[in-house]
């Protein structure tokens, strides 16, 4: 339930009430009200159950339909209408059909999502739409008539567009300009806003309209999901092929999507883990100072977070860099789909051969050397860059930050699943049914996939919100400061807050988080440096899944650049418990702070080893039909659920 108020009457009333006396508000509170005179028949959007303190809000922002190339080339049938229906706790079909023409399972989510943006790829809408519509004036094409007959190959034919980093549209079906494509895109991308227009309730449920924006430059991940704050959005995406870089990205979006007429983006990053260096800032630009300025204000602007886990492995970090010093962590190997020094067998095309002949090759993962791009991470091999993983990355990002003046790898945490089966945070590891359809029996999970897929891959994450009512402009807000949060599956509610004289008995209070917010900031912000000598205190909090495990530690990650300019990360043990605990509270002094060194801080909350996905499925068969990876010990049994908040960032001080 939520209340309509007219903007004019909000912002008349404030006027008069300023000239009553005492009980006229602050300049502040009218400002973060966000009213104006302007476009007074627009009307604000308030619910019943406003959190001023902010409520803890899951859902998923990155899923796929049939209307993903990939997706379809995996026989999905999964519309985004399915993915409404199953993350708001109905049930959908298991694709693929099976010859009686029917879906060979049902599925339903363990519980409803707050939120949802289904991301199919803003890429090849319209040359799939031309090839799949009879009456399209190159239906009969040879290219046309090859991806009907195959659209597994038929994949491959259109994932060969993105892997340059100069892409084109093919001429023989979208025409010299590209005009046929961009037209044929229009009628899918029109059913993607309507669907979600019609799924979003305010107050109850979120639907974003969104989009991926798909490059496999070097085939390599160079991926990000694009999300819009409302229902105002331009005519079609953003694609790779219009714009094969992140800086051209946001400048086209810019060009297409204007905030004064209500349109408002953001980008959000994920799978760096298979990046090999093309994560890196100033892809493509000039070496100026200017040049990089310009482009950490965009990013700062336009790509508040990024995306460090789901069914395609982790990105929050990986021991071995020699860039980053501290002891391994162990947490860092969770769903890790590559370490260094560690032999990778993974998939190549055989281009001698007639057909889609796969081989088996092998690659020991290594760090890229300085300036060094990586070739192939989309299937394991080439090298790994800092910037690949958020831990390092952040790192970077504050080295940077001393060289320009601002910071281009500024980014909070979410997960996803990445599902191409459009069940839509389905990340119960004893209920999972696969994130590609092909994947819906335990035999067919269990078998290798092309490095993520199959035993490589995981039912993922969710994306966690800090926001003060579940509403499309609360949300996206909430991803703007950064006050958002990641799990690798369970409903963990971590919260982080900095400040300089945080209260010692703080866990203790009644008021816990209203003075958090009153005397500190929360994850996403910033630390302001102090004039006295104190050191900065941390508020490290979570509470359990209600569903779920009791929690068993809650750890620090420090991350600072030294006076020596080398790059440093720690993993501090905060408070543990052998017992397991429904919450988790402690004040932290960091008393090795130096105010001269820039720094990042986020909490980890972690609870006891549970069984992984593969070991329900292999329990499942009977003993003598199971796979080798069910004894073999290829595989861990067991898994280490999380969460991951957002930093807090501290920037030093001469």
């Amino acid at each position: 339930m939520f209340h309509k108020v007219n903007k004019y009457v909000l912002a008349i009333s404030f006027l008069v009430t300023a000239c009553s006396g005492p009980e006229s508000p602050s300049e502040a509170s009218i400002n973060e009200l966000n009213l104006s005179l302007l476009g007074d028949e627009t009307e604000l959007q308030r619910c019943d159950n406003t959190n001023q303190n902010r409520t803890a809000l899951f859902g998923d922002l990155h899923i796929h339909t049939r209307y993903s190339f990939d997706a379809a080339a995996n026989t999905t049938g999964a519309t985004p209408e399915d993915a409404h229906r199953y993350a708001r706790g109905q049930e959908i079909p298991i694709f693929p059909i099976n010859e009686q023409g029917i879906a060979i399972g049902r599925t339903k989510i363990d519980r409803p999502l707050d939120f949802l943006a289904v991301t199919d790829h803003g890429e090849f809408l319209g040359e799939r739409a031309l090839c799949r519509t009879a009456s399209s004036p190159v239906y009969d094409t040879a290219f046309c008539v090859g991806y009907r007959s195959n659209e597994r190959q038929g994949m491959v034919m259109l994932s060969s567009v993105i892997t340059t980093e100069t892409p084109t549209r093919i001429p023989e079906i979208c025409g010299e300009d590209g005009s046929l494509c961009r037209d044929y895109a229009r009628s899918p991308w029109q059913d993607i806003q309507s669907v979600s227009n019609s799924a979003n309730t305010p107050c109850e449920f979120t639907s974003f309209v969104a989009y991926e924006y798909t490059g496999t430059p070097g085939v390599s991940n160079y991926h990000r999901n694009v999300i819009f704050r409302n229902d105002v959005v331009p005519e079609l995406p953003v694609s790779y092929i219009d714009a094969p870089i992140d800086s051209k990205l946001w400048a086209a979006l810019d060009d297409v999507c204007d905030i004064k007429n209500g349109c408002d983006y953001l980008t959000i990053p994920h799978n760096t883990n298979l990046a090999n260096g093309r994560m890196a800032p100033y892809m493509q630009l000039e070496n100026t100072t200017e040049a990089k300025r310009a482009y950490a204000q965009k990013r700062l602007e336009r790509e508040p977070i990024m995306e460090i886990f789901q069914h395609k492995g982790g990105s929050e970090c990986i021991n071995g860099l020699s860039s980053v010093f501290g002891a391994p962590d162990e947490l860092c190997n969770v769903e890790a789909v590559r370490r260094i020094g560690e032999n990778k067998k993974y998939m190549v095309r055989d281009y001698n051969a007639e057909g889609l002949v796969m081989m088996t090759a092998s690659s020991v993962t290594k760090e890229c050397d300085v300036d060094e791009i990586g070739e192939n991470g989309m299937v394991g091999a080439g090298c790994v860059h800092p910037t690949d993983f958020q831990r390092s990355a952040l790192l970077v990002g504050l080295k940077e930050e001393q060289a320009i003046g601002l910071n281009p790898i500024k980014l909070g945490i979410i997960a996803a699943t990445d599902t191409h089966s459009a069940n839509a945070g389905g990340v119960k590891e004893s209920a999972w049914v696969g994130a590609v359809s092909g994947e819906g029996s335990a035999i067919e999970r269990l078998q290798p996939g092309l490095l993520t897929s199959g035993i490589d891959g995981n039912p993922g994450g969710l994306a966690g919100v800090w926001a003060q009512e579940n509403t499309r402009d609360a949300i996206f807000d909430a991803m703007l400061r950064k006050e958002v949060f990641g799990t690798s599956g369970p409903r963990i509610r971590p919260r982080l807050f900095a400040g300089w004289s945080l209260d010692q008995g703080l866990c203790g209070r009644d008021d816990m988080i209203t003075y958090a917010y009153a005397n500190g900031v929360p994850m996403g912000g910033d630390l302001i440096a102090s004039s006295s000598i104190a050191k900065p205190s941390f508020l490290t909090y979570a509470v359990k899944d209600p569903d779920g495990q009791k929690l068993r530690a809650l750890e620090l990650i420090k991350g600072w650049v030294d006076d020596e300019g080398k790059l440093n990360a720690e993993v501090i043990p905060v408070v543990s418990t052998d017992k397991g605990a429904d919450s988790l509270c402690e004040v932290y002094v960091d008393n090795d702070f130096e105010p001269t060194q820039s720094a990042y801080y986020y909490l980890r909350a972690i609870e006891p080893a549970t069984a992984r996905w593969h070991t329900y499925d292999c329990a499942s068969i009977d003993e003598g039909q199971r796979p080798s990876v069910c004894t073999d010990g290829s595989y861990p049994k067991e898994i280490v659920e999380m969460a991951w908040t957002s930093p807090i960032w501290y920037q030093g001080q001469d």
